[in-house]
């Protein structure tokens, strides 16, 4: 899906901290999801494409 190498350098646009892969949600319409390891921003993955936009990122996940 994502290289590896375009992963090692990606970061959040908002916090500049890296960004993880993760499988979407059920019912979720993007392919995966980039995580921020920072402010927990969740960037969609479509058409094999990171969607690296903060107004398209999903807001953090509640905890609990």
């Amino acid at each position: 899906m994502i290289d590896k190498e375009l992963l090692d350098i990606l970061v959040c646009p908002s916090c500049k901290k890296p960004v993880e892969l993760k499988d979407p949600d059920p019912g979720d319409t993007a392919q995966a999801r980039l995580v921020c390891a920072g402010c927990g921003r969740r960037y969609p993955v479509k058409d094999d494409i990171p969607i690296m936009l903060i107004d398209e990122a999903d807001p953090p996940k509640e905890q609990g």
